[in-house]
Formats: C-alpha cells, sequence, structure tokens
C-alpha cells in the first residue's frame, strides 16, 4: 500500500505495528493456548519492523548519495523521492535544483579551463610550466615547436640541446628575466625568458614564458646600422664634394700656369708648380676614392623592394652553376647540387636571391683557393621545423670563431681588397624576405652559410 504522506505513512505502520504487538501479547495471555496464531502475529511483527526500517533507511540512502554526489563531483544523476507527501515533494526539487546549479558550475569551470586551454595552446609565445625538479605540468603547441619534441616529460631532456637553458630554467627566479643563445644545428635561437610562479594545493608551479627574439634582433641591428650609414654618408658627401670640386678646379689653374712660365705675375717657379699640381691631383685622387667609398656604402641602406614570386631552388641553383661555370673551372673547383625534394619551391625575388647566392658562391672560392679538391655543395630542404632552407657550403680554410661573430657586420672583412659589404648586404636582402642566414665553421674542415626562409 503507498501512502501519498510520510507522517501517515509512518502513523499507520506504528499503529499496525502496535496493534500487532497487543493482539501477540493477547494471544499469548489466553488460558486456551494458540500455536498458530502468535507465530504468524510474531511474523507480521518482524515484516513490519523490517518494512519500517527499510522506509526509514531509503530517506537515509537518498540523503546520503546526494551527499557523496556532492562530495565526489558526480552531478549527472537526479534525484526523485515519491509517493512521500509534499515535505519530500519540497525536498525532492530541492535536490534536484542543487544539482542542477552544481552542473553549471561546473560547466561553467570546464567551459573557462579549456577556454584557457585553447589560449594557452594556441598562443606564438612558448608556455611552459614545471615544478622545482623540473618535471613538466604543462606545455604549449608554440613550446613544442620551438624545440622540436612531440612530449617531454622534464626540463632536463633539453640537455642536448643546451645545458645553459636547462641551467637557466631551474635556477630561474620569479620575476626574473634571462636572455640566453641557443645554437640547434642550423639555427641560432635567441630566447627571452620570463619567470613567475603559482601555488596550487601547497606545490610550488614555475610558469616561464619563452620568446625568440633573433628576427627581433636582427631588425634592430640593422636599422640602427642603416641610420649609421645614413648619417655618416650624408656628412661625408656634405664635406667631400666641394673639396674634391676645388682640388679640380685647382688642379685646371696650374695646369695653365705649368704651360705658361713665361708670365710676369707668377710668383713661383716650375718645380713647385709641378709638386702643387701633384699634391692637387692626390687631393682630387683621394677624394673621388672616397666619394666613391661612401656611394658603395650607402648601397646597404637601397635595396630595392623585392618582387616576389614562386621560385624553383633546383633551378635557382642551376642558375647559379651557369653563371659561374668559368670561375669553377679556373679554380679548379667542384659544385654539388642536391635539392630533396626536387619540386622544392619557396617564394621570393629570384634576383635578390642570385645575388645572395653569388656573393656567398664567390666567399667559397676565395676561401678555397690553393686547395686542389676544393668543394662547394648548393643544398636545398625542408628543414625539422619545416622551413625551406638553402646552404652554400664548403671545406675551404673556414672562419675562426672571433671571427664568426662580426662576418655580418657592415665594413667588417677578412679579405685585403674586400668591401665588407657583402654579408651584411645578403643579410638585408633576408630580412626583407622574413628570413635569416646563419654561418657555422669548422676551420679547415667545412664552413655552411644556412639561408632559412
Amino acid at each position: 500500500m503507498v501512502f501519498r504522506n510520510y507522517r501517515v505513512n509512518i502513523i499507520v505502520r506504528v499503529i499496525l505495528l502496535a496493534a500487532c504487538i497487543f493482539v501477540f501479547f493477547f494471544l499469548y495471555t489466553l488460558e486456551e493456548p494458540y500455536f498458530i496464531a502468535p507465530i504468524i502475529t510474531g511474523v507480521l511483527i518482524l515484516f513490519q519492523v523490517g518494512s519500517l526500517i527499510r522506509f526509514i533507511d531509503k530517506t537515509n540512502r537518498e540523503l546520503t548519495s546526494f551527499l557523496e554526489s556532492i562530495r565526489f563531483s558526480e552531478f549527472t544523476r537526479s534525484f526523485n523521492i515519491e509517493g512521500m507527501g509534499g515535505t519530500f515533494d519540497e525536498l525532492n526539487k530541492a535536490f534536484n535544483e542543487v544539482m542542477e546549479d552544481f552542473q553549471k558550475v561546473r560547466a561553467e569551470k570546464e567551459e573557462n579551463f579549456h577556454y584557457l586551454q585553447t589560449i594557452v595552446q594556441n598562443i606564438d609565445v612558448s608556455v611552459i610550466a614545471y615544478t622545482g625538479d623540473g618535471s613538466i605540468e604543462l606545455i604549449n603547441k608554440a613550446a613544442k615547436k620551438l624545440f622540436q619534441v612531440a612530449t617531454i616529460k622534464n626540463i632536463k631532456a633539453f640537455e642536448s640541446l643546451s645545458p645553459e637553458l636547462v641551467t637557466t630554467l631551474l635556477n630561474i627566479k620569479p620575476g626574473e628575466n634571462k636572455l640566453i643563445k641557443v645554437q640547434d644545428e642550423d639555427d641560432i635561437l635567441q630566447l627571452a625568458i620570463y619567470c613567475t610562479t603559482i601555488k596550487i594545493k601547497e606545490k610550488l608551479i614555475y610558469l616561464v614564458t619563452i620568446k625568440d627574439i633573433q628576427t627581433v634582433l636582427e631588425e634592430q641591428e640593422t636599422e640602427a646600422w642603416q641610420k649609421l650609414i645614413r648619417v655618416l654618408t650624408h656628412e661625408i658627401m656634405n664635406s667631400i664634394t666641394p673639396i674634391a670640386s676645388l682640388s679640380s678646379t685647382l688642379d685646371l689653374m696650374v695646369k695653365e700656369v705649368d704651360v705658361k712660365p713665361e708670365q710676369d705675375s707668377v710668383n713661383f717657379d716650375k718645380d713647385s708648380v709641378v709638386e702643387i699640381r701633384k699634391a692637387l691631383q692626390t687631393i682630387s685622387k683621394r677624394s673621388t676614392g672616397l666619394l666613391h667609398f661612401v656611394n658603395t656604402y650607402r648601397n646597404l641602406t637601397r635595396i630595392p623592394k623585392p618582387n616576389f614570386k614562386v621560385v624553383s631552388v633546383l633551378e635557382l641553383f642551376n642558375n647559379m652553376a651557369k653563371l659561374l661555370e668559368d670561375e669553377f673551372s679556373r679554380c679548379s673547383v667542384e659544385l654539388i647540387i642536391r635539392v630533396e625534394p626536387e619540386s622544392l619551391q619557396f617564394t621570393a625575388d629570384e634576383q635578390l636571391m642570385e645575388q645572395v647566392l653569388i656573393n656567398l658562391v664567390k666567399n667559397s672560392l676565395h676561401a678555397l683557393s690553393g686547395r686542389s679538391d676544393g668543394r662547394i655543395k648548393l643544398h636545398g630542404m625542408m628543414n625539422k621545423r619545416g622551413r625551406v632552407t638553402l646552404q652554400v657550403t664548403d671545406n675551404g680554410k673556414g672562419i675562426l670563431p672571433d671571427v664568426l661573430d662580426k662576418i655580418f657586420i657592415p665594413f667588417f672583412t677578412t679579405k685585403p681588397s674586400g668591401s665588407g659589404i657583402g654579408l651584411s648586404l645578403s643579410k638585408q636582402i633576408l630580412r626583407l624576405h622574413n628570413a635569416t642566414i646563419t654561418a657555422h665553421s669548422e676551420p679547415d674542415k667545412e664552413t655552411v652559410f644556412t639561408l632559412t626562409f
């Protein structure tokens, strides 16, 4: 029998239980003994007691289940306590409303978590979260791409890439900025590292952001050199132009005196005139040379805007081979061309790229002078970061370590007759292509110039 009211249900059960107990004792006290009736009545009493206990336990189980759902964050279930009157209908409604509220809060937290996770994973700044012993809690896509790893559990795994990087990450302090240089095969990474800390459940987490600022540094360096060159050329041109003009005019005037020595107005002899004229010729020659010098370096700030188009790497290399075929033959240098895959293409200004490659190849030819086994290799490929890479490699005398960092500085040269603008010009051309050029050398073994797009 189902009662609609909890109180009525309890009262009726208690009355029936009391009645059964009364009947049991009544039958027990009769003078004429009854054996079957007291047994049946006792069984009925036990059944009613058990039923009452189960009835009360049902509510307790519902309450316990409700509290456990909250404790273990299990908000998917619903509660339905039926047939117990209006009071329990309100309790049932309250239970379900509480569960719905918890579901909403949990859903909002999950949405916020996924939102933040999406931001962290898709920003172009590398983010790594790790504990004091180096165990990584989080690493985003940008960091994986920067360090070329699919999965990593501890920052000590970067030891093979750069011991300095591992030491910096383990010892960096909250709020501290660090700048380190990492040589990753043919790539140079200038890493700016910033650290902050957060505490989660008594566990201190180091959160670092890592940004490769190599491109920014190169842009600023190039811009600074260009500004300096503009100032120098402006001032030098303003000073030298009138000197060259005046010295040339004076030279012409002295020539006239030299050819008409009979004029009485001349106050110096012929030998003096000859010496003065030679001195003026020297001044004119040096002034003209200085003007040529300035105009040469002015080219560093007058690179034409690239005309971008799709260029075949193999065709570019083959054109290079044809242009410099005579020089290769004259120097007895072997040229090796390798492109993987042969259909490799990239977007660039073909003429400017030829200018860069010609400069690099001629530098290699100069480095190979006097070698009988000279070899230059042009290699095109996709590097491990999926970027088109061109390499010019030679087995010449190489570049000393203390010189390697200076070769891209304008006016710096190791050649007796060099101008010092070839590699600097090449670097600026690469910057206009949003690309980089790096050099790696082992003296008397191998020198590699790498162009990465």
